[in-house]
């Protein structure tokens, strides 16, 4: 065991994080949520933003001990052995890997980084410490999508044949935004592709597998915000190829008038389909024959993750999108104490690195209107299937 595994192994769990904003305040409900489930030691010992006013009051109201506007504060503070970033995407390479470096365990929301490159070298660097790293992709943590990976690994459907995936909203769309980081491309990566897209290209990978090629196209729909120009999609449209012979199709927008917040997905087999909505999300639905539809209601003790809630009656109570947060760090903070990985069920920075390079590869093939193969680096002594499982 190294001694960043050693020291996960501890009683006491001391957490930092980076970032006040909106996952800043959704990671922080996790690990009160954890605390408060759990018999677990968790110390939230500090939290870092730029914004002095809004730090200070975002440290009170989540329930973090201290504040600091300097995340290299946390990085060398020997109390901690966790490091959070829930910082905007172009934060989340060097406070993570100054992190790795000083022997932290690592969680770093979606997408990974901003180029597959950089997402490599975190993904070498975590493998290599020997850390514990996860990439925040909360859908893999919804009750309704772990049964279905369970379904389509026990061979339920059959072979898979098609996967379908869509995440639509409307932020784009707003009169006269700002234009913040998310639609600088050197900040963001990308667009809706990034923002969106990185879900249920994760998705894609966590159901079905690999994918090997794709044929995309991207669409910028407000070309300026404030008198500067957008260089980030506001929507993509997708179609993959996957490593098993199954087609997949994947859309996202950012531009869905109207639309809040809809991830679905669908996926055929020989012998059935399944579907998921994020709108329903204690729901999935299954066919297994012609003409036959039936609908799993996930809320009983038996299914993923609803043990850890309170003792369901039949049916259970439901759960919240936030709540697959909770069930997100409980998986994350169970894998540092026992000093493993959080794959295949959790994903790992294998896994962020491989979403990486597909969002790459889909802005090539968008800019050069062709079909574009998809290649995968493997970081030394790395498992060549981390993470798709």
């Amino acid at each position: 065991m190294s001694t960043a595994q050693q020291a996960g192994a501890r009683d006491s769990i001391g957490i930092a994080m980076l970032g006040y904003g909106f996952m800043g305040k959704v990671h922080s409900f996790a690990f009160q949520s954890v605390r408060f489930l759990r018999d677990l030691d968790i110390q939230l010992v500090s939290i870092s933003g730029r914004d002095s006013v809004a730090l200070e009051k975002a440290r009170g109201q989540y329930g973090w001990a201290e504040s600091t506007e300097d995340w290299r504060d946390q990085v060398a503070d020997d109390r901690i052995n966790v490091f959070d970033n829930g910082g905007p995407n172009f934060t989340h390479a060097e406070p993570t890997l100054a992190a790795i470096e000083q022997g932290k365990h690592v969680f770093c929301e979606k997408p990974l980084s901003v180029t597959a490159e950089e997402a490599f070298g975190m993904w070498t660097a975590a493998h290599q410490a020997e850390v514990t790293h996860m990439c925040g992709f909360n859908y893999r943590f919804m009750p309704a999508v772990r049964l279905a990976r369970d379904m389509l690994k026990a061979g339920d459907l059959g072979e898979v044949t098609h996967f379908g995936a869509r995440f639509l909203s409307s932020p784009a769309l707003v009169s006269h935004p700002d234009r913040t980081w998310r639609f600088d491309r050197a900040a963001a990566g990308s667009g809706a592709l990034g923002d969106l897209g990185s879900h249920i290209i994760d998705l894609a990978r966590f159901l079905v597998g690999e994918p090997t090629a794709v044929s995309a196209v991207t669409q910028t729909f407000v070309a300026e915000r404030h008198g500067k120009a957008v260089d980030v999609d506001d929507a993509f449209a997708a179609v993959l190829e996957f490593e098993g012979g199954a087609l997949g199709t994947l859309e996202a927008s950012r531009a869905a008038g109207g639309v809040s917040n809809v991830c679905a997905f669908e996926v055929n087999g020989t012998r059935g389909s399944l579907a998921f909505n994020v709108e329903r999300l204690n729901e999935l639905e299954v066919r297994e024959r012609a003409k036959s539809r039936r609908v799993v209601e996930v809320t009983d003790s038996s299914h993923p993750f609803m043990s850890v809630w309170w003792p369901p009656p039949s049916p259970g109570h439901s759960i919240s999108w936030a709540d697959s947060f909770t069930h997100e760090m409980d998986s994350f903070l169970a894998a540092v104490q026992a000093g493993q990985s959080v794959a295949p069920w959790g994903a790992d920075f294998g896994d962020g690195y491989r979403c990486a390079e597909i969002c790459d590869a889909i802005l090539r093939s968008a800019a050069s209107r062709r079909r574009e193969p998809i290649e995968y680096r493997v970081a030394a002594n790395a498992p060549k299937g981390t993470g798709s499982g």
